[in-house]
């Protein structure tokens, strides 16, 4: 059964220069529902964690601040939100998302949370539109509660680098970070993934899609993971205002059909949080994301 984790909150309303982005969270699974690739018994509305499961990722006097709305100015602007009760209480909520998320793909094989891979946010900061660190919590509560779970790769293919989930699990050799992202593009300072795959400007579904297929089999053979979580931010496409990628829509979908059919065929249990998606046309970015979806829906069937 395919699990869906997604809530109203997802698009919680921001000032003008956010709202577009925040769209695709409302219209994503109108279209999924439209097209008859789910029903509404695939979503399930998460619930906040307990907040000692934040704080096994989460620096306290961080998170302690973050929720009395006690950032410094630089720190607010460093995350590129302004804060407010109901921006915390969504960042809460994609994490217990993903973590619900974690639970079901022991169960199902795959799980997916319609928002999250807020992969910039560091233990102790948040940055680049990302407060709390989704999948690196899901992932330590994995480690702390499922004796089943004991190395967790983490495939990050947004365009930009996983930099606070690179620093988050810098020193923990049960969690192998892989991020594949473009070179020249934020964060200006990269940290040291487990795996780093730069890609220059321009890159296209070809020269994408081979280093790919020549890396992660190869890779799941090394690092023998017992748990995969997957990043499949669209912020690659070519259309993208942010991204510097050139891949189509098609390269995408191929994208994210090469990395979920390895996690089926070896039986890895996978979760797949969004990522990040800046095209100029909400449809560009809402198609591509449904692709993943409905390869999820297909593979996992």
């Amino acid at each position: 059964m395919l699990s869906i984790a997604w809530a109203p909150l997802y698009a919680h309303p921001l000032p003008a220069g956010h709202r577009f982005p925040m769209l695709k969270y409302e219209l994503l699974p109108e279209q999924l529902l439209r097209e008859g690739v789910v029903a509404e018994s695939n979503f399930f509305v998460p619930s906040p964690p307990p907040a000692a499961e934040i704080l096994r990722t989460h620096d306290a006097g961080y998170f302690q601040r973050l929720c009395q709305g006690e950032l410094t100015r630089h720190e607010e602007r460093a995350t590129g939100f302004p804060w407010s009760e109901q921006l915390v209480e969504r960042e809460v909520t994609i994490l217990g998302g993903t973590i619900a998320c974690a639970e079901r793909a022991l169960r199902h094989g795959v799980s997916l949370n319609i928002a999250g891979g807020t992969h910039h946010a560091f233990a102790d900061r948040g940055e680049g539109f990302c407060l709390l660190n989704d999948q690196a919590a899901a992932a330590n509560y994995l480690l702390a509660h499922q004796p089943s779970v004991q190395k967790i790769l983490i495939v990050d293919l947004d365009v930009h680098q996983g930099n606070g989930t690179a620093a988050i699990f810098r020193h923990e050799p049960r969690v192998f970070t892989f991020s594949m992202h473009g070179a020249r593009n934020y964060p200006h300072r990269k940290e040291q993934s487990d795996l780093d795959l730069p890609l220059a400007d321009g890159t296209d579904d070809a020269t994408y899609l081979r280093l790919l297929r020549d890396t992660l089999p190869r890779l799941l053979d090394e690092v023998q993971p017992d748990f995969v979580f997957y990043l499949s931010g669209v912020d690659v496409l070519a259309t993208d205002k942010l991204g510097h990628l050139a891949l189509t829509r098609e390269g995408c979908r191929q994208r994210d059909r090469f990395v979920l059919e390895l996690c089926h065929q070896r039986a890895l249990p996978v979760v797949v949080c969004m990522g990040g998606g800046y095209s100029e046309r909400i449809a560009d970015i809402v198609e591509a994301h449904a692709n993943t979806f409905r390869a999820a829906a297909e593979i996992f069937s």
